[in-house]
């Protein structure tokens, strides 16, 4: 496994531990279908919404920020997976939201930055992703 893959997975773990400690359920890692690919998928036990996560990973800034790394494409693959998901998982009447988990990772440190409703659309046909 190469360094990046290493570290998105480390980041990928963090993230679903600091999910779970706060109060969400994890439901699946690493969706793929053939319209994108979903980091992980989780249920707000407060607000019962269907969560999409996309989590970006950074051992420093030299790039910008790890939520600057997503790109229109990659919002449009996360939408259509989402999408699918839900079409495939009879879930389209469910409230759903896609956040992003930032995991900057220095010298066995870590710092979590979670952010609520980063990708957001206004076109009808991602009607159910808001």
């Amino acid at each position: 496994m190469y360094f990046k893959q290493r570290i998105g997975k480390i980041g990928e773990d963090l993230a679903c531990k600091y999910l779970r400690k706060n109060n969400y359920k994890i439901i699946g890692r690493n969706y793929y279908c053939k319209q994108g690919e979903i980091d992980i998928i989780a249920k707000d036990e407060y607000t019962k919404e269907l969560i999409f996560i996309e989590v970006k990973t950074r051992t420093n800034l030299h790039y910008g920020r790890p939520a600057e790394g997503i790109d229109n494409k990659k919002k449009k693959h996360i939408y259509k997976a989402g999408e699918y998901y839900l079409y495939k998982n009879e879930l389209e009447e469910i409230s759903v939201r896609i956040d992003v988990i930032e995991v900057y990772i220095q010298n066995n440190t870590y710092k979590i930055n979670h952010i609520k409703s980063a990708i957001t659309t206004k076109e009808k046909h991602l009607k159910h992703i808001v």
